[in-house]
Order: C-alpha cells, then structure tokens, then sequence
C-alpha cells in the first residue's frame, strides 16, 4: 500500500496485534503484583504490596494475570497452526545456519570490522531469540507456577524440595524476563529505532530496507508465496477446523483444571500472635486494666505513675502477678 508518496508493507495481522496487547498488559501486571511478593521482605516490596491493597490481593491479581497470559498462549498456538496449515507460510521464525552468520557479522559490524550490519530476512537473529526465549520462559513459568499454584497435588507426584525449587525458579526466571524487556527489547526496539509496526501493522520501505533488507528484496522480486485461492482456503478449513476445535476445547479445559484443581495457595494464613504478647498487650492498653487509668497507674516510663524506686518496684510485681493470673 503507498500514502503519500511512502510505501508500506505488512508486517504483522491485527490478531497478531491483538496478542501483542495482552502479552504487554499480562506481563506488567504479572510483574508489578510477582517482584513486590519475591523481595517481599524488603521495604521497597513491603511497600507496594501496602499500596497494592496487601499481599491477599496481591496474589489474586496475580494469578488473574497468569490466567490471561496462558489464555493467550492458547490464542496464539492457534493462530500460528492456522497460518502453518491453511495459510501454508514459511515458518520465518525458526533459527538456521544463516542466523549465526547474521550473528558473526552483527559482532563484527558493532565492533567497526565490516562495513554493514547483516541483511536479514523476515525477522532478525535477536527478534528470534527474543521470540524462544519468551516460549521458553512462558512454558517454565507456567510449569512452575502450576507447582506453586497445587502445592498438594504436585509433592502427590514428586518430592517436597520441588516446591520451594519451583519458587526460587518462579522469581528468578522472573527477574531475568524483566531485565530482557527493559534492556534488550527496550533497546533493541524503542531506543535504536522506534519500531511502531507492532502498533501499526506496517513498516515503511525505508525502514524495510533499514531493518529488513533480505525481505524487502524477495517483496520486490515477486518470489513471496502468494496467499491460497479462496477455493483452497475453504478446502484447507474444512479440515482444520475440526481438529483446531477439539485441540482447543483441551487446552481451554486444561487451562481451567489449571486454576481450579487446588486452592490451598490462594488463602493467606493471619499471623498467629502469642497467647503472652496478647495478655500483655490487652492489660496494659484496655481500660480499667494495669495500663488502664483505672487502677491508677501505669507502665514505667511512660511518665505517669508512682515515682520512687520502691513504689516502681511494687508497681512491676503487681503487673507481673496479674499476668500470671490472666494466663493461669
């Protein structure tokens, strides 16, 4: 298509878009609720889950953004089997020989030993490795969440020492996808050159030929596959909906027996308070009691009270005789 004398090209479909939405908004917010419970014990986690309504909610918006980060997986499988079998396109994002090459030369160009950055075709070598590394992480964290999530039924399969493995994996696969985002994919799209065909589906053919070269090439030689006849496309229909629909309807029942299966993880114990701290606290704040007015003193050092050493000393053997009577 061409506006204004520019040329663009298709690089990503609106459902392809679409995913890319929900992955931003489930990740953030995957991170924002699972960092603070990680360093939960600093002051800065300690903080935000305060802020974020306390650790109850913190866990339920949490696990709600898992659920919309699977269900998306979910879409995407499907999208990429539809585009495999009925659209019948390359699969551009699979890693070859030509990536380390892309690599090798990529090196040599950021360190001024050749003269040009490598031409790279549908998608570059750190676009890949961005991609497997996303797969890679989604599949651990969901395998490890699922442990976290179903404590009793996965120490029913395998050993206890599995839990809080899972948990120091769970945090530490997190922290490195978060570093990806902000450092790699932060700068390798929005700081070097700001990428908006994510946003809006197209790239210029400047910046085709910037970022994509070997592509641009093919487009302009006409050796891109040509989408399938209309005719074919239904043939092809016919026989992937049937076995999309019952792959689906699994993975939509998986994904609920997922979060559904076990709820020990979701509700938080209160903090037990001892039987002795609480007798000592009611009697020295509750009225008519030993801090109370009512018996007309108070505990040393607060200002109030007898005054002599003597009378101190009566006053802490008859605090210390009520609390063995209230405990007794």
């Amino acid at each position: 298509m061409s506006d204004e004398g520019r040329t663009y090209y298709l690089r990503f479909t609106p459902v392809q878009r679409q995913q890319h939405v929900v992955l931003i908004v489930s990740f953030t917010v995957l991170a924002l609720t699972g960092l603070p419970q990680k360093y939960a014990s600093a002051a800065v986690g300690e903080r935000l889950i305060g802020l974020m309504g306390g650790i109850e909610a913190v866990r339920i918006v949490h696990r709600i953004a898992a659920f919309v980060l699977m269900a998306a997986t979910i879409v995407h499988v499907v999208d990429v089997a539809y585009r495999l079998f009925v659209e019948r396109v390359r699969l551009a994002m699979l890693p070859g020989v030509d990536d380390l090459r892309h690599f090798w030369q990529a090196l040599r160009y950021n360190l001024g030993r050749a003269g040009q950055r490598p031409r790279t075709g549908r998608y570059t070598f750190e676009e890949k490795v961005e991609y497997w590394s996303l797969v890679w992480g989604t599949l651990l964290m969901i395998a490890t969440g699922f442990m976290l999530w179903n404590p009793i039924a996965t120490t029913r399969l395998l050993p206890g020492q599995f839990i809080p493995s899972a948990q120091v994996v769970h945090g530490g696969e997190a922290v490195l996808a978060v570093l990806a985002i902000v450092i790699w994919h932060g700068y390798g799209v929005h700081l070097r050159h700001f990428n908006r065909s994510m946003f809006t589906g197209t790239m210029t053919e400047a910046e085709m030929r910037e970022e994509h070269p070997a592509e641009l090439d093919e487009i302009l030689a006409g050796r891109v596959p040509a989408p399938p006849e209309p005719a074919l496309r239904r043939r092809r229909l016919r026989r992937f909906v049937p076995v999309a629909a019952v792959a689906l309807v699994a993975l939509v029942a998986g994904l609920w027996y997922f979060v559904t299966f076990e709820e020990t993880a979701i509700p938080t114990v209160p903090r037990q308070v001892p039987a002795v701290q609480r007798a000592t606290t009611r009697m020295v704040n509750e009225p008519g009691t030993i801090g109370g007015r009512g018996l007309g003193c108070s505990v040393v050092g607060e200002g109030r009270g007898p005054k002599s050493a003597a009378a101190r000393k009566r006053a802490w053997v008859f605090e210390s005789r009520a609390i063995v009577r209230a405990l007794g």
